[in-house]
């Protein structure tokens, strides 16, 4: 599959991560893991120090705290104006009317990359979802609602000009004004326990942080670790061992060729 490798960075990026608390530690070791500079940078007074300084933007909606909200819009909003690459995660979108809006305001300030599980990409496109909670809903991974979801992110391109959309699970979509791809790497386990989608977003900000295109940025993001999932699932029994070896390889994958192992294809 042709595509630039982002694996190992040219750089070592700064990414800032306003994310939950579920995830942070995963999230800020993940970066380390791979060559990049985490930051949890929130609060809305600090923000336009911070952005000026960092790399990349990761925007994550998991948790939303009261007056969450503004910090977040104002973070993405000096992203813009300073013309940082942002990546919103629209983790829960469809699970209420207020989580919906905010989502919806940040993907009006033009981040690089949208991204969500299947569920949560159906809802922003306002299709039939069944995802439960923040997990997406099994009947929304199947083939015919796969293609429904790419024509209606194709339709979503021709609203927001460069903006990269990205839908995960057991095949990955990412869909541009210019293309159309899907990638299948992975196991099971990656789905099954939290955190892993919060990291597949930090790691497509570290990519654009270090000059990638969005679309090699998220293809880069989602094969690698999908192929550090399909390692660790050889050296492990049960999730427990799975998630130490997952994340152990994402410190050692970058120095093998691992882009001769990625699936996928443009359509």
């Amino acid at each position: 599959m042709d595509f630039k490798p982002g694996f190992p960075l040219q750089s070592s990026p700064l990414v800032n991560c306003i994310t939950n608390q579920i995830s942070i530690e995963m999230i800020a070791n993940s970066l380390l893991y791979v060559g990049a500079k985490p930051i949890m940078a929130a609060h809305i007074d600090e923000q336009d120090e911070v952005i000026q300084a960092v790399d990349a933007l990761f925007i994550n909606l998991a948790r939303l705290p009261y007056n969450e909200a503004k910090h977040l819009l104002h973070a993405a909003t000096r992203a813009n104006t300073h013309k940082k690459p942002v990546v919103v995660d629209l983790v829960g979108y469809g699970v209420s009317e207020f989580r919906n809006s905010i989502g919806d305001a940040l993907v009006e300030l033009k981040p690089a990359v949208v991204k969500g599980n299947m569920s949560e990409m159906r809802a922003f496109c306002k299709l039939k979802s069944h995802g439960r909670g923040v997990d997406a809903g099994e009947e929304d991974t199947k083939a015919d609602r796969l293609e429904e979801l790419i024509d209606a992110l194709k339709d979503k391109t021709l609203e927001h000009g460069n903006m990269v959309f990205l839908a995960t699970g057991p095949v990955d979509i990412i869909v541009s004004k210019d293309h159309v791809v899907k990638l299948s790497n992975g196991v099971e386990y990656n789905g099954q326990f939290t955190g892993t989608g919060d990291t597949v977003g930090a790691l497509v900000a570290a990519n654009l942080g270090s000059g990638l295109h969005p679309v090699d940025a998220c293809i880069n993001g989602v094969s690698y670790f999908n192929i550090c999932g399909e390692v660790a699932a050889e050296k492990s029994r049960g999730l427990n061992e799975f998630r130490f070896h997952l994340l152990n390889e994402l410190s050692l994958l970058k120095d093998t060729d691992w882009t001769k192992e990625v699936k996928g294809e443009y359509v």
